[in-house]
This record gives structure tokens, C-alpha cells and sequence, in this order.
């Protein structure tokens, strides 16, 4: 007999409830982000009228977040694209025509076709935002349609995004490893091989708002509940900092130097798993030599924690039975992104905290599917032509092929410059780089304005389109698409429930381009003989899209410590998958290329120790980035819902020192440096540093007229104004998108006359 229950949350992935169809299905596209909650979308008359979280996804559990919960306000929103648009004005002059589907592939493959013959297909760069559900489909465009090594970010400086640390764990681990939080097992916390970690290290970022990297924040909160204690590395008294044994609050862009501080705490105290270290590792000594030069007393002047915090933090973590790290995105955005993630994860490596039940483990693409910017690289470009993507020139480990995407800056300097060639098109896909990537946001303005002809494919009409595109085409959300997510654990299905005007999925939208352009390399028909076409490629998985649909979620049995059954290298040996076979303290690969091997402190460009005259005239460390719960990245800022709850941009200010300087909560302030300035609402925190300003990022106005000179607002609260491109670390990863400097002051009648958006597109920038 079934209960209540199973009759309202059922397992097949389509069900009647009266009226309404139910389906079972995932959110992945935007807007929202990079997890793929289950969801229970609830239809009629080919519309989402209710969004539920599905109780059946061991994912999520029913859990879902605010942006999902108001999901279905942004499908029906009044300002969506509906159907491709041709600029007839200006760029900028927000002057559109519309145009059907057939009269904008003839407008691109005319252009692409004139451009590849005037300039080679290298010319062409293809761009996405943050990835989600086009990381393997726009790369595929790019190299099978565009026939151009130039996929990449778009112009995120120092690519320092999650990339700094992959490239760092995949030269010197081999595999990726992230936090143990039962997420690979279906059964989750009941899975008998399960065990909840002792402390979790949180480390530069607040998993509850920003859920990023398919970690679903809420779940640290479910082992807080099972006995789980936590360390909070954070500038910001967040609310799990608030609810942790230590509270690490650093200086912002010195993560390596207190990495490398627990680690001499720990090696120097023999606190670390002596046995794996002998039995597993590579270059303890070399490993123990550099550390010493980072004694305790050292790291906390650099770093402003308390000496006796390091210690006991450092103590804490490595006698935990078994530890973990969950890290984030301000790891990478120091020009030290890399070495910060080196010690940070080889504190997990040395206490043994590897690939252990609650520990940090190793994952892969579900059943190997692949779903990486690599899509198509080698399978569709010559070697003449991989060769010269840019940054390979310049940065070893793109050049290896560790990183499988152009370096953003570099892209920037082409533009710029047209050497070592000219870049004439831009294909942005799913992404606002003025309004959010871009570090420099009023360089890069200037940069994109200056190609033959560009192409912005999104949701609704952004600053960026406004400001470059010649055609915008519109996207479909998750519940208008069919697609699979594999990034990492499970494998997951999207269905398409709905259509929304003449909106088009991203499969869709590459695969029509691609026929036009190269149909030899795209002979499929639907999206769906796409997608089985990806599925296709792996060596373990044998069924079809239409059969997962009907699963929606499908998961593979997980191994514990892979390194001692073979399952790591290709070769089928023992170890880990390195030139060593061991998990490499001291990177050999790194040596080879002339890196240094070990991790180490890099004091950021701006700091009051690198430029203290400078420092002088703007006393307060910036971070930006600051995430909330109601937004993701620039998207959002349409919703009523969400700006109810969120009107205007902030930043955090310690109150005793806004106090002092007459500033109290909401005014408006003025954050400036020597780059450029930015006006944002201040939020007195008392916990905060009294020299740490913490801005958010990717403010537009949507409700603002769209041309110029406003073009929404997008430069008048930008932190993106203050920081820089091209300053990254010599791995060519990283970059200082949270550790500049600046002042405040606030914002009068005075001196706001000439706000920041008619500064750059009308008087030549700051």
C-alpha cells in the first residue's frame, strides 16, 4: 500500500496530478548555479506554474535555495529574449531587428566564412560565462564549427576560477579531489562505507550562498547536525565562521603564506601521517625545508591571524579523525592562486586525509563522460592550429594541455593589440564580461568594440550585448532543454518540458551553427543524437539519453582509496596518476618547466607592503566578489523577488571605523583607486577588519535605460572598475580580484555628477 507520501514525491520521471503533468528533472542552465538540484516542475498549458525540490534526489534531498524556489518568475519574465535579434543602430544604441532563425545562421556563417578567409579561424574566439550547462557544447562550436583553438573564459583574468586549483591538483595529484559530504552515494549518510569527517577546514569561501563547484552548501549543515566542528577561513564573520571551533580571519591574498604556516605546525610538531607520507608521497623533505622558512610568528604578521590561532587550528585539523578541506573561489584570485592551493592541499595530503570515507576524495565525470572545455580539441584541430592558441606561448601548463582553454588576458592583448594575431570575433555564449568577469571592466568595454563582428547568446539583454553584439540569439532555460550533467556525481538528467517563444537550447543553437559551418564535423540531427553522440564516447556507460530521462539520476558504485587498487593510473598500478606515481609534495613537473615546485607566498601588486606610498593615499584592502544568496554572479537583478530582498549593491565596512569617518548604514559611498571608482551601499560590520573593505560584483541595473551613455548602470557599481587584467602569477593563473587597494568616501550631490558609466563610454574612462 502506498503512504502519502510516495503518491506525492513518486520516482518516475513523469507523473498527472489532476491537471498538472510532474516532472522530475535538474536545474542546470542559468539562471542559477553550478550544482543540478533536483527539481519537481509542476505544468500546465505549456507553462511552469510550481517548482518544488525533489525529496527522491539523493542530491539535494528536497533542499532547495531561493534562486531555485524563484525560478519561475525568471522564466516568464517580460524582459527574456524571445527570438534572434539583429543590431540596426550603433553598437550601443540598444537597436534591435527581429530576425528569424534561418536569416541569423546565413548573417553568421557569412561573417565566420569572410573572417576565417581574412584572418585565419584562429581570429575567432568562442566564450562562456561560468560554465554550467554549455562547458563542453561551446568548445565543440569553437573547435569543430569555428575551426579555431581559441575557446576560453570570458577575459576572467588569470582564468582564476576554480582552473588555478584543478591545474594545480591534476599536475601534482593527478585527480581531482573534493570534500567528503556523502554526495557519490545514493544512500548518502546511511552508506555503511560513510564517515562523517571530525572537522571540516572551510577555506576562501561560504558554501551556504554560493554553492559553487557541485557542492551544495546546506550540506556541511547536515554534518554539523551529525557531529561535524569547522575551521572558517574567511575575511567576513560568515554564518558558518560564526559556528566554527576557529575563526582564521586573514588578510585578504596571504591563504598561501597561512598554508604554509599550519604546515610548519604540523610537520614541526610530527602531527602529520608519518606512514602515508613515506608510504604515498613525493618530496616530504624538500616539502619540510621550504616550510621552515615560514615559522608561525612570520605567518601571522603577513597573514594578521594570531600566532596561537594558527597553532591551535593547525593542531586541531591535523589530529581530526579524518579531516577534510572544502575550498573556494578566493584560493584563485590572488596572483599566488596556485601556491595557495598547493599548501592548502597538502595540509589534507600529509595528515593522510586522502580518498578516505570523510575525507578529501577523488571523482571523476560520471562513467567518464566528459563534459570539459577540451571537447573536440585535438579530435577536430590540426596540431599547426592547436599551436596557436593563445597563451600557449607564454604559459607551460597551457601549453601541456593541463588547462584546455586560451588564457583570458591573453585573449585581451590580442584584441588589443592584434599580436600575435589579430582576434576579429567573439561567439559569448551565456556570459556578461563587463558587467562580471572582466577584471578592468572599462578596458575590456573598449577591447570588445573593437572586433569585425560579435555574437552574444543569453537570456536576456545584458550591458554586454548592448555594448559589442551584432546578434543576440536567445536561450532556453532548464526546464525549455534537453541535456545531462556529469560534473562530477551522479550522472543527471535535464528534460525539456516547455517552450518558450522561439528560445532555443545551447545543443541546439551549436549544433544548427555547426552544420552551417562545417557539416562534416556535425552530422547529427537532434539535440538529443548529440547528446547520445557525447554518451557514446565512453568506454562504461551503454545506455541512451531517453533512458536516463526516464532514471533522471543514475549513479555508480564509489571506491575508497583508489591509489592502493589500481584504480587511479592508466596503467593499472598502484599509486597515484603523476610522473612519480605518487602524490608530489615537490612538483616535478612544475621543476621541469621551470616553476618553483613548492608552495610558496607572493605578496599581492597592491598591498601596504608592496606599494606602502600607495597604500597611504588608499588604506583599505579591497575584496570583491562578495556573494549573496538572492543572486548568481550579474544574473537576477530582473527579479522583483530577488531585489526585494536585495535593492542596491553593498559593501562591507567595520563600524567602528565608518563611525569615524561619518558613514553610517545605506549611505552611499565611493570606493576609488588609482584604477578607477565604484559606488555601492555600505554595510556596517562590526566583526570585520578596520582596514578590509568587501565589495559585491557583477551590479547592473536592468531597470535603467539600455544604451549609452547608461547601458544599465553597468560601470556605476562595479568593483570590477578597481581591479586589474594581466597581473597574474607565472603559471599564468590567479589574479587579484580580491586583494587591491582603495578609499571611501561618501557619495554627495557633488561629486557623483559624472557617474561611472558616462565616464567610460562617453569621456574616455577614469
Amino acid at each position: 500500500m502506498m503512504s502519502t507520501y510516495d503518491e506525492l514525491y513518486r520516482k518516475e520521471w513523469q507523473w498527472q496530478e489532476g491537471d498538472l503533468t510532474v516532472t522530475r528533472s535538474m536545474q542546470w542552465s542559468g539562471p542559477g548555479c553550478h550544482n543540478g538540484c533536483g527539481l519537481l516542475y509542476y505544468t500546465k498549458d505549456n507553462k511552469i506554474v510550481k517548482i518544488e525540490g525533489d525529496p527522491n534526489s539523493p542530491y539535494n534531498q528536497g533542499r532547495l535555495c531561493m534562486r531555485c524556489l524563484n525560478l519561475t518568475e525568471s522564466l516568464e519574465h517580460k524582459d527574456r529574449l524571445k527570438w534572434p535579434l539583429k543590431r540596426i543602430g550603433e553598437r550601443g544604441e540598444n537597436k534591435w531587428q527581429r530576425i528569424s532563425w534561418n536569416e541569423a545562421l546565413d548573417i553568421i556563417e557569412a561573417n565566420v566564412r569572410k573572417i576565417q578567409k581574412e584572418y585565419g579561424p584562429e581570429s575567432i574566439c568562442g566564450m562562456v560565462g561560468t560554465g554550467r550547462n554549455i562547458c563542453w557544447q561551446v568548445p565543440l562550436l569553437t573547435y569543430a564549427g569555428f575551426g579555431s583553438p581559441n575557446f576560453g573564459y570570458s577575459f576572467l583574468s588569470g582564468d582564476s576560477c576554480f582552473s588555478p586549483r584543478a591545474a594545480f591538483i591534476a599536475v601534482t595529484h593527478g585527480d581531482f579531489s573534493v570534500c567528503d559530504c556523502s554526495q557519490f552515494h545514493e544512500d548518502r549518510y546511511d552508506n555503511p562505507e560513510y564517515k562523517v569527517p571530525e572537522v571540516i577546514l572551510i577555506w576562501g569561501n561560504n558554501p551556504i550562498h554560493s554553492n559553487s563547484d557541485d557542492f551544495l552548501g546546506h550540506w556541511i549543515v547536515e554534518l554539523m547536525k551529525r557531529g561535524t566542528r569547522l575551521i572558517v577561513v574567511d575575511p567576513k564573520l560568515t554564518w558558518l565562521a560564526g559556528r566554527a571551533e576557529y575563526w582564521l580571519q586573514l588578510r585578504p591574498g596571504t591563504d598561501a603564506a597561512l598554508g604554509l604556516g599550519m604546515l610548519n605546525v604540523i610537520i614541526n610538531e610530527n602531527l602529520y601521517d608519518q606512514e602515508f607520507v613515506e608510504k604515498w608521497t613525493y618530496g616530504f623533505e624538500e616539502l619540510a625545508e621550504r616550510v621552515r622558512q615560514y615559522p608561525v610568528d612570520k605567518v601571522a604578521e603577513i597573514t594578521w591571524v594570531p600566532k596561537e590561532q594558527i597553532e591551535e587550528a593547525a593542531r586541531f585539523f591535523a589530529q581530526a579523525k579524518p579531516g577534510a578541506i572544502q575550498w573556494g573561489l578566493k584560493v584563485d584570485q590572488s596572483v599566488a592562486g596556485v601556491p595557495a592551493a598547493q599548501a592548502i592541499a597538502t595540509i589534507g595530503a600529509i595528515c593522510g586525509f586522502i580518498d578516505i570515507p570523510g575525507s578529501n576524495i577523488y571523482i571523476r565525470d560520471a562513467y567518464d563522460i566528459l563534459s570539459s572545455y577540451g571537447t573536440g580539441y585535438e579530435e577536430f584541430l590540426s596540431p599547426e592550429m592547436r599551436a596557436k592558441r593563445l597563451g600557449d606561448e607564454k604559459y607551460p601548463l597551457k601549453r601541456m594541455g593541463v588547462g584546455p582553454t586560451a588564457h583570458a588576458d591573453s585573449v585581451l592583448v590580442a584584441l588589443e593589440t592584434g599580436k600575435p594575431y589579430p582576434v576579429k570575433m567573439l561567439w559569448i555564449q551565456t556570459s556578461n564580461p563587463i558587467a562580471n568577469m572582466g577584471a578592468d571592466a572599462p578596458r575590456l568595454y573598449k577591447a570588445i568594440r573593437t572586433t569585425d563582428f560579435n555574437v552574444v547568446v543569453d537570456l536576456y539583454m545584458t550591458p554586454t550585448a548592448v555594448a559589442c553584439a551584432d546578434l543576440v540569439l536567445p536561450a532556453g532555460m532548464s526546464p525549455e532543454r534537453n541535456g545531462y550533467k556529469t560534473w562530477w556525481h551522479p550522472l543527471r538528467s535535464t528534460s525539456k518540458i516547455v517552450q518558450y517563444y522561439e528560445c532555443k537550447s545551447d545543443e541546439q543553437i551549436v549544433l544548427e551553427v555547426g552544420k552551417r559551418l562545417a557539416p562534416q564535423n556535425f552530422p547529427w540531427e537532434t539535440d538529443i543524437d548529440l547528446i547520445n553522440w557525447m554518451f557514446s564516447r565512453s568506454a562504461t556507460y551503454k545506455e541512451d539519453f531517453q533512458t536516463l530521462q526516464q532514471k533522471v539520476t543514475d549513479y555508480q558504485k564509489y571506491e575508497y582509496k583508489k591509489y592502493e587498487k589500481g584504480l587511479l593510473r592508466f596503467d593499472g598500478e598502484t599509486g597515484f596518476n603523476t610522473p612519480t606515481g605518487k602524490l608530489e609534495l615537490y612538483s616535478t613537473l612544475f621543476a621541469e618547466w621551470g616553476l618553483d615546485p613548492l608552495p610558496y607566498f607572493e605578496e599581492p601588486p597592491y598591498s601596504p607592503v608592496s606599494t606602502p606610498l600607495k597604500s597611504k593615499e588608499y588604506p583599505f584592502i579591497l575584496t570583491t566578489g562578495a556573494r549573496s544568496l538572492e543572486f548568481f554572479h550579474s544574473e537576477h537583478r530582473q527579479l522583483k523577488t530577488m531585489r526585494e530582498f536585495h535593492p542596491d549593491p553593498l559593501f562591507d565596512i567595520n563600524s567602528e571605523i565608518a563611525a569615524e569617518m561619518g558613514i553610517q548604514e545605506g549611505d552611499w559611498c565611493w570606493l576609488e583607486n588609482h584604477n578607477g571608482r565604484c559606488r555601492q551601499r555600505a554595510h556596517l560590520d562590526p566583526a570585520l577588519s578596520r582596514k578590509v573593505i568587501r565589495a559585491e560584483h557583477g551590479w547592473w541595473f536592468p531597470e535603467m535605460e539600455g544604451s549609452e551613455p547608461a547601458l544599465f548602470g553597468v560601470f556605476d557599481s562595479n568593483s570590477n572598475n578597481l581591479t586589474e587584467q594581466c597581473q597574474n602569477g607565472p603559471t599564468g593563473y590567479g589574479a587579484p580580484y580580491a586583494n587591491t587597494i582603495c578609499k571611501v568616501y561618501k557619495a554627495t550631490e557633488e561629486n557623483s555628477l559624472d557617474l561611472p558609466s558616462l565616464v567610460v563610454t562617453r569621456k574616455g574612462g577614469f
